[in-house]
């Protein structure tokens, strides 16, 4: 199955070619490093002959990123709402080792930047969204205040280095929204970049496989007795999401859809994070058995 970013690949390849056979003819013909040449549209920085070499040779030796592997091995498709590669179904194979806690944790998605984000399998515990009520995420609330307070330094130093900060969507979403790409866009609306938060509603819908029932929150709700059983992240409990509706948070039931009420509540929390694109998968297959271990 071709990526696009494969097919950019291919498409740089086939100028690096040609690109190429243009700098060696001009090494052979003008030997000094300080020869120039018409950059036109190679998609190169340099003019300089050498410089081009040089840049034509780092991007052939170019080692695909962590992300990209996964991308490739595990057959994902490419979201049509942003730049991300989602795992789908009822149990992919995308769990993976962080922070020295054994298929505890399960990879979301992937970048087009190569930046994993990845999602506690299950809920570590209960409190309230936040002690005032709010449902503003970058006020911050008590949950942004734990997660990336006390929980983030309960992690390993090591586990730590692995977080980058990224962008999640806190925007208003439509009570009952039957519109996926519009729901996506209120997310993204408001972002706030930090280090932990939780899913959203529209990342729950885009992992379920069944693309005719579920991949709204009203068919999700209609249909829940399906959609519950072709999504990994069903869990058989409550869990806080980020989304909300003016004053009202949202979170998941063990019947696999959203409830709505008080930030006051207490209810379950599924830590979400991205992890820098410089790691490597030093073993596994991303089975629970064999989770993906990296480094």
């Amino acid at each position: 199955m071709k990526k696009n970013y494969v097919k950019t690949n291919i498409i740089g390849f086939v100028i690096g070619i040609i690109v190429c056979g243009f700098v060696v003819y001009a090494a052979v013909t003008f030997p000094s490093k300080d020869v120039t040449y018409e950059n036109g549209t190679s998609g190169l920085e340099s003019t300089n002959v050498q410089g081009a070499i040089d840049e034509l040779y780092a991007e052939c030796t170019k080692e695909p990123t962590t992300g990209e592997q996964i991308i490739e091995n595990a057959q994902l498709e490419k979201d049509p709402y942003e730049c991300r590669y989602f795992f789908t179904g009822t149990n992919p194979n995308n769990y993976i080792t962080f922070n020295n806690e054994n298929a505890e944790w399960r990879i979301m998605s992937v970048g087009c930047d190569g930046t994993i984000k990845i999602m506690k399998n299950n809920s570590i515990g209960e409190m309230a969204f936040d002690s005032y009520g709010s449902s503003d995420w970058s006020k911050p609330v008590t949950l942004n205040t734990y997660l990336n307070g006390d929980y983030f330094k309960s992690l390993s130093s090591e586990a730590q280095s692995q977080i980058v900060d990224s962008n999640f969507g806190i925007g208003i979403i439509i009570q009952d929204n039957n519109d996926l790409a519009e729901q996506v866009s209120d997310e993204n609306d408001t972002i706030w970049t930090g280090k932990i938060a939780i899913p959203t509603i529209s990342e729950y819908l885009r992992t379920n496989s069944n693309k005719n029932d579920c991949t709204t929150i009203k068919l999700n709700s209609n249909n829940t007795d399906t959609c519950k059983t072709t999504n990994w992240m069903y869990l058989n409990s409550k869990w806080w999401t980020l989304s909300h509706s003016g004053n009202i948070n949202y979170y998941g039931n063990q019947n696999g859809y959203f409830n709505y009420g008080s930030g006051f509540g207490v209810t379950g929390i599924r830590p979400t994070l991205s992890l820098t694109s410089d790691i490597k998968i030093t073993g596994g297959d991303g089975s629970q058995n064999n989770p993906y271990t990296i480094e």
